[in-house]
């Protein structure tokens, strides 16, 4: 997530026959959509957003700067697909760890309430984020890639859940889509998530009460 907090199926899984749509899920008995913030609350996210990152001291990342001279480790979709497991297990969302090179350095990033350009700040993003999720748990539930005319895509379900170091120990919980459109060098040029609730209602949970369980982080959200 830019702004807060499996197998491989070939391209004629129902999934992907769906892609120009906001997929929806179900994370209770009511439904709910994906559909992109209104222009208010997506400016105040964006505003708080930037002056978190003008207020942090910069900060060059090693993994980027070799991004740049290193050749790509990506020669297929597949091999893309192997790299963002590998980045799921490790939570990227919630770590900041992922691996940038399978990234163009334009990269567009979207997510229902935020939008921009650039892979360094979209690490410089999490980066700033990271400090604040406590007890972060990331489930990757299906990734799978397919076609669409002459542009290769992967399409990515999972589950989110963390709490927010705050005083209120809010619990963010989100089950959301992630649609990783390929250039021709097999680059991210599009990194773009739909989630299972509004951008209000994600946005909202930041400002309700949580409890701290006792347990690890459960494997599913309720």
């Amino acid at each position: 997530m830019a702004a807060i907090s499996t197998t491989v199926a070939s391209s004629s899984s129902p999934a992907l026959n769906h892609r120009m749509r906001s997929p929806t899920f179900r994370c209770s008995t009511s439904r709910r959509d994906g559909r992109r913030a209104a222009p208010l609350l997506q400016l105040a996210v964006g505003g708080v957003t930037e002056i978190l990152r003008l207020l942090s001291p910069k900060k060059q990342r090693d993994e980027a700067k070799a991004a740049e001279q290193a050749p790509s480790l990506a020669r297929s979709v597949d091999d893309v697909i192997r790299i963002l497991r590998a980045d799921y297990d490790r939570a990227y969302f919630l770590t900041g760890e992922f691996t940038s090179d399978i990234y163009a350095d334009d990269c567009l990033f979207e997510d229902p309430t935020i939008n921009f350009r650039g892979r360094d700040r979209y690490s410089q993003n999490l980066d700033l984020l990271v400090p604040f999720f406590d007890r972060p748990f990331l489930k990757l539930e299906n990734i799978e890639k397919g076609k669409n005319y002459e542009m290769n895509f992967i399409l990515a379900t999972w589950c989110l859940r963390t709490y927010l170091k705050l005083p209120w120990r809010p619990l963010i919980a989100i089950r959301g889509t992630t649609t990783y459109d390929l250039g021709e060098d097999f680059k991210i040029i599009r990194h773009a998530e739909s989630w299972s609730v509004s951008a209000l209602e994600a946005v909202g949970q930041i400002f309700k009460l949580g409890y701290v369980e006792n347990q690890t982080m459960p494997p599913t959200l309720r």
